[in-house]
């Protein structure tokens, strides 16, 4: 028999620790786990049929709140579904707690029903994982289980964050007997957390900012580039640090410096397009560049840094090392926020940076002195400065006019709906982009906004799959409305989330962008005629384009979402009608690969021939 008690311990220790929301999917072998996550009142438990859809939508509602979420499951292959979503949690950063129902040890490997190996099942791609005892109703495995929901919860949620496994056998019979409800003072409970984790930034010492400040005042052709990150203090901080060095910021939407409130004076929305090979872009080339955040996802941008070779920093918090373009590189394993302020307050001499540990403080201990750059050198920064600025004005200039000349012809285009969603969605509002196209759209799309937009997408492993799910967790968060741009293939990868929408009553507006098929490869080697390969064209449509034909319409009615077919004359009015809608609201946009490709090209070449405009 399971001890009630424990259960109740193990669940309140989760509470206790921070975490509000659990999904749980049916199963028999998890029922003890899931009676208890249900009955603690304060826990929020939606119940979800796919054990990877549930992962997915788990993931999406801990990205959007910021807190450890957890997901249960029954055993066996149940649990095998919830790697797609370790494996983006741990690579993206978001803290996840996997709670799998096991079989007892005796039923192990002897040819039980739904009985695998769970052990270390997701191996290298969690942060920690643990196989609970079965609950026996000793006292000392009741402060084990205690310790172990507080530490797995502080695991996920210490940086960098990431996924967690809680491994739990249950013997039968599997229905507890005795009162699930929270444990009071006379039971036992504890006044405070059994297991209290307690922890701070990373800071660099006076004598280190100091350093690297002046590497960056001693430079007059600096960027500082904002990739991917979800630190709300970080954009503030930034546009301190482009103040100070006259280095403008290169803002990936997913940086959180493109859209908000904060000094946007110095963010260039349009990077991706303004570092495409041509005149301007060779006349601009950085010598040095200090990014924040994961490699952005423009693809040119990145190619700029491999054609400029500059001196490179890296600022990350959580003490990583993504740097994929394999340049020489300071990684600065310093809180990201508090670093730019140091920095930006060293070279402006307006404050000191942070002191180093107590050591420091000593009789002669070096400080922190002003290292803003000469008159001739500022006046250097400031021109290369307005120089990029100038040209992100420019190239947003002509993005506007081009793409409201394709729909005026009644012209779809992929971009539109990111250029459309950046000027209606409200503040707070969550800008979801699919993986492969979408993502890639959002970046070159989405204009610059006062409004507090928040762009998301799954960046840590960039798979299709669970997109749909992600946004809809976020939608269960809470914290604003949410929309999601998604290509028709990744689409039918998660179709059954919609179950998750019409289960628990949530609202969200979802652009489907269908163009019948794998639309990123017709921008890749494989589309060409030309290809290396014997047959490739021949069998190109078959292994790459893909094309499905799937009427999407009556899917999405059966499982209660609306469907509505908008050409591009009508997609910002429909996009502004569905956010103020209930439930899941799908906006089919149809588009045609091939052509797709060409307009994507006529855009850039818009935009090259006003920067040439701008240098005449």
């Amino acid at each position: 028999m399971t001890d009630v008690i424990a259960l109740r311990a193990f669940v309140d220790e989760l509470v206790r620790a921070g975490m509000r929301d659990v999904a749980v999917c049916p199963g028999s072998r998890s029922t003890p786990l899931a009676l208890a996550l249900r009955t603690h009142p304060g826990m929020r438990v939606r119940v979800l049929p796919d054990e990877r859809a549930a992962g997915f939508f788990a993931l999406g509602l801990a990205r959007a709140s910021r807190r450890a979420t957890g997901v249960l499951v029954t055993s066996g292959t149940a649990a095998a579904n919830l790697l797609p979503a370790a494996v983006e949690a741990t690579l993206g950063r978001v803290p996840l707690v996997l709670l799998t129902a096991d079989r007892p040890p005796e039923l192990r490997d002897r040819g039980a029903p739904q009985a695998i190996d769970q052990a270390r099942l997701f191996g290298v791609h969690v942060k920690w994982d643990a196989e609970l005892p079965l609950l026996d109703g000793a006292p000392e495995t009741r402060r084990h289980v205690r310790s172990v929901a507080g530490r797995a919860v502080a695991t996920a949620l210490a940086g960098p964050a990431g996924a967690v496994h809680l491994n739990f056998p249950f013997r039968e019979p599997l229905i507890p007997d005795g009162d699930l409800r929270p444990l009071a003072p006379d039971d036992g409970q504890p006044t405070r957390p059994f297991t209290n984790v307690l922890s701070g930034p990373r800071t660099l010492p006076a004598p280190v900012v100091a350093d690297l400040a002046g590497r960056l005042a001693g430079v007059p052709r600096g960027l500082i580039v904002a990739g991917p990150q979800d630190d709300p203090a970080l954009p503030s901080a930034l546009a301190r640090l482009a103040d100070a060095t006259g280095f403008p910021i290169l803002a990936d939407p997913l940086s959180g410096a493109r859209c908000g409130p904060h000094d946007r004076s110095h963010v260039i929305a349009r990077s991706d397009l303004l570092c495409r090979p041509g005149a301007w872009r060779e006349a601009h080339l950085p010598e040095l560049v200090i990014r924040f955040g994961a490699i952005p996802t423009s693809r040119p941008l990145l190619a700029l840094l491999q054609d400029a070779a500059p001196d490179q920093l890296v600022v990350d918090g959580d003490g990583g090392y993504r740097e994929p373009a394999l340049l020489p590189t300071t990684f600065v394993h310093a809180d990201a926020a508090i670093t730019a302020a140091a920095l930006a307050d060293a070279i402006s001499g307006e404050g000191r940076a942070p002191e180093a540990p107590e050591a420091s403080e000593a009789p002669g201990a070096p400080r922190v002195q002003p290292v803003a750059p000469a008159g001739a050198a500022s006046a250097f920064r400031n021109a290369w400065r307005d120089g990029w600025l100038a040209a992100d004005r420019a190239a947003d200039a002509a993005l506007r006019a081009w793409l409201a000349g394709v729909e005026s012809r009644g012209e779809a285009f992929e971009g539109a709906p990111f250029a459309h969603l950046g000027e209606l969605l409200p503040d707070g509002a969550i800008l979801w982009a699919g993986s492969s196209m979408p993502v890639r759209d959002l970046e070159a799309w989405l204009p610059g906004s006062a409004r507090a937009i928040r762009p998301l997408a799954n960046r840590g492993a960039n798979g299709i799959d669970g997109v749909v799910s992600s946004a809809l967790g976020a939608a269960a968060a809470g914290v604003g409305h949410v929309a999601l741009v998604v290509g028709d293939l990744s689409f039918l990868h998660d179709l059954n989330a919609l179950a998750a929408a019409k289960l628990h009553g949530l609202s969200a507006t979802i652009v489907l962008v269908n163009n019948d098929g794998g639309g990123i490869f017709s921008f890749l080697p494989q589309a060409r005629a030309d290809a290396p390969g014997a047959g490739l064209p021949e069998h190109y449509e078959e292994l790459f384009g893909t094309p499905h034909g799937i009427d999407f319409g009556p899917i999405i009615e059966a499982l209660g979402g609306t469907h509505r077919l908008v050409g591009a004359r009508e997609l910002r009015t429909a996009l502004a009608e569905s956010l103020v809608a209930t439930g899941v609201s799908v906006l089919e946009l149809r588009t045609e690969r091939a052509r797709n490709v060409e307009l994507h090209r006529d855009a850039a070449a818009a935009v090259a021939s006003a920067l040439a405009e701008l240098d005449a």
